[in-house]
């Protein structure tokens, strides 16, 4: 499996390297940096048209702090161990009050209820961001070394998980833990939604969680045309960090694979950085809606 990533990646290189070249007189990627300086900070984004093979990228290659899109992946590892037969979405996990952490919007209303079920914990950690059913969910899958572990054997060899929440956000300049590229996060966004790394059902499974996600309307989606419908997981975190990754359907097309990562923004609250991401996608709309 790691050969896949390595693959994967090289092919990124030259398709980008061929985007830049063919792309500079239209400005395509250079809009990602016309974005950066205006808002300042750094800009990452990784993006697959998996209709043409098409890509598009932009800081591609370097690491950003990942925030809650880590939580895409652990419950990616759920589901590979629903597939293996080892986890069950119905399965009850008890939790109590001293569990909660601030933002735990959906586990706070279930404390005294006898648990929740797995599957959801995984609504709310994709839908919600809730940290307390982050935090469950990575205990359950052997911690954030149990979480690396998976993550390589999808065949990624850049990303890491290294802290539960919500030390996972602290986003401080230089440093690795919990980090990604754009590039590690779009083949692992590949992997899960549309290749075999998880079965169909699962696929599924994962596809209407994210397309149910609550905390995106401000970011990549309100940049996109109407009828298009874009599947996310979100992350924020200090330092003026802003995360998106999102599978998007078009009418009539295959989907639209993005990750974009952002840390650094000049912005006086946190929901001031998600015009940012709004315009990544109209970038992609841009690109990527001609017929």
């Amino acid at each position: 499996m790691p050969g896949s990533y390595d693959l994967d990646r090289r092919a990124f290189i030259l398709s980008t390297a061929a985007l830049i070249t063919g792309s500079s007189a239209r400005g395509d990627e250079n809009q990602f940096g016309v974005l950066e300086r205006q808002y300042g900070g750094r800009l990452g984004v990784a993006v697959l048209d998996t209709a043409t093979g098409a890509r598009m990228a932009y800081r591609a290659d370097e690491r950003f702090p990942m925030c809650s899109t880590f939580k895409l992946l652990i419950v990616g590892a759920i589901l590979h161990n629903v597939d293996n037969g080892s986890e069950r979405l119905d399965r009850r996990i008890a939790f109590q009050a001293g569990d909660l952490l601030d933002y735990a919007p959906v586990t706070k209303a279930q404390v005294g209820k006898g648990g929740m079920k797995m599957g959801d914990l995984c609504a709310a950690a994709i839908e919600y961001g809730d940290n307390t059913a982050a935090n469950l969910i990575l205990k359950t899958v052997g911690g954030p070394d149990g979480a690396t572990r998976y993550v390589r054997s999808v065949g990624d060899s850049a990303t890491r998980i290294d802290r539960y929440e919500p030390d996972a956000n602290t986003c401080i300049p230089g440093d690795p833990r919990d980090t990604t590229t754009p590039a590690a996060m779009l083949a692992d966004l590949k992997a899960l939604v549309v290749h075999d790394a998880l079965s169909a059902n699962s696929r599924t499974q994962l596809l209407s969680w994210l397309n149910s996600c609550k905390t995106a309307a401000r970011r990549i989606p309100a940049g996109l045309p109407a009828g298009w419908i874009s599947g996310d997981k979100t992350g924020s975190g200090a330092n003026g960090t802003a995360n998106d990754v999102a599978i998007i359907q078009r009418p009539n097309k295959a989907p639209l694979l993005v990750a974009a990562y952002s840390t650094g923004v000049a912005a006086a609250k946190p929901s001031d950085r998600d015009p940012l991401l709004a315009d990544v996608g109209r970038i992609l709309a841009r690109q990527f809606g001609s017929a």
